[in-house]
C-alpha cells in the first residue's frame, strides 16, 4: 500500500491488466505472410521487365541488322555474304549479341533468293533471326521475329 503524504490518502496498487509486451505468433505470421506475398509480386514484376527490355533490344538489333543489310544491297547491288562482311564493310561496327541467348554466335541467318532483275547478285544473307528456342511475352517464337 502507497501512502501519498500531501493528503495523506493511501492508495492501494493494484496488479496491471495490460497485455504483455511482445506480439503474438498469430501476429508474426501475418506479417510474414504478407511479406513474402509482397516479395513474390516484386520478383515477378522484376523478371517480366527484364524480358521486355531483352526483347526490347532484340528488336532493336534486328531492325540494325536489317538495314544494314537492306544499306549493303543498294550500295553493292549483292546481299552481304554473312554478318561479318557487313562489319567489315563498315556498315555496323560489330554484330550485336542476341540477347535472349547471350551470344554474338547465334544468329541465324536466311539466304537470298536468287533476283531475276539482277542475276548478278547471286546469293547472300537477307534476313537474320534470334537463335534462341524461347517464345516471348506475346507467345510467339523469338527465332520468328520480323
Amino acid at each position: 500500500m502507497a501512502r501519498n503524504t500531501a493528503t495523506g490518502i493511501s492508495r492501494i496498487s493494484l496488479p496491471s491488466l495490460r497485455p504483455a509486451e511482445g506480439f503474438t505468433i498469430i501476429e508474426l505470421l501475418i506479417v510474414m505472410t504478407l511479406i513474402i506475398i509482397l516479395a513474390s509480386v516484386g520478383m515477378t514484376q522484376y523478371k517480366s521487365s527484364q524480358t521486355r527490355a531483352q526483347e526490347a533490344v532484340l528488336k532493336e538489333n534486328l531492325f540494325r541488322m536489317r538495314d544494314a543489310m537492306d544499306q549493303f544491297y543498294a550500295d553493292k547491288n549483292k546481299w552481304p555474304a554473312d554478318l561479318a562482311e557487313l562489319v567489315s564493310e563498315g556498315y555496323i561496327r560489330e554484330v550485336p549479341k542476341d540477347p535472349m541467348t547471350n551470344s554474338k554466335d547465334t544468329w541465324q541467318t536466311t539466304q537470298a533468293q536468287p533476283d531475276p532483275n539482277n542475276p548478278a547478285s547471286g546469293g547472300g544473307v537477307d534476313n537474320v533471326h534470334s537463335g534462341s528456342d524461347r517464345t516471348s511475352l506475346d507467345g510467339s517464337p523469338y527465332a520468328e521475329w520480323n
